[in-house]
């Protein structure tokens, strides 16, 4: 693993921390990059495969995706939620429903997999990788057809992250 990569590792995990931390002051942004060194030192040779890839363009796009993940996608799931607990009218039918991904990498399968579960609302319950499909409960299923999970589930997520990790 080149210097780049250690660095992109340091710099992804702590910004993972401060962001799911939700404090942003200089002591938490000093454990954030300590953690970050450690994780980055820790599984180097599994987080970075190939230096090649990191270019300015996926670190960017992998940037904005998180950006629009947690301020966009999440904000419009919490609000979806909080309509159905609300809501006068009975509470929706759950489902389990098939989700494809078209993701090929490991790393590409995962961070889908978890923006779904993050995401309130959804959650994998079950990954198949032979078949390519995640096993997704859904709170309020709209169309359970495998490509309209799909479409509803998955889609705008595998948009962004299909070129971030290939």
């Amino acid at each position: 693993m080149n210097k780049a990569s250690l660095a992109v590792a340091i710099l992804l995990s702590a910004v993972t921390y401060l962001v799911y931390t939700g404090v942003f002051d200089i002591l938490e942004a000093m454990i954030a990059v300590t953690a970050g060194t450690l994780v980055a030192y820790v599984f180097k040779l599994e987080l970075v495969s190939d230096a090649g890839k990191l270019t300015p363009r996926r670190m960017l796009l992998g940037l904005y995706y998180l950006f629009k993940y947690f301020t966009v996608i999440e904000a419009k799931a919490h609000w979806g939620v909080v309509k159905v607990i609300l809501s006068p009218s009975p509470l929706p039918t759950p489902a389990i429903v098939r989700v494809p991904f078209r993701v090929s990498s490991d790393y590409g399968v995962t961070f889908v997999a978890n923006s779904i579960t993050n995401t309130p609302g959804t959650i994998v319950v079950d990954l198949d990788q032979e078949r390519k499909v995640y096993y997704v409960h859904w709170l309020t299923p709209t169309d359970v057809s495998d490509e309209g999970a799909y479409r509803e589930v998955s889609a705008e997520f595998e948009k962004y992250l299909k070129e971030v990790f290939g």
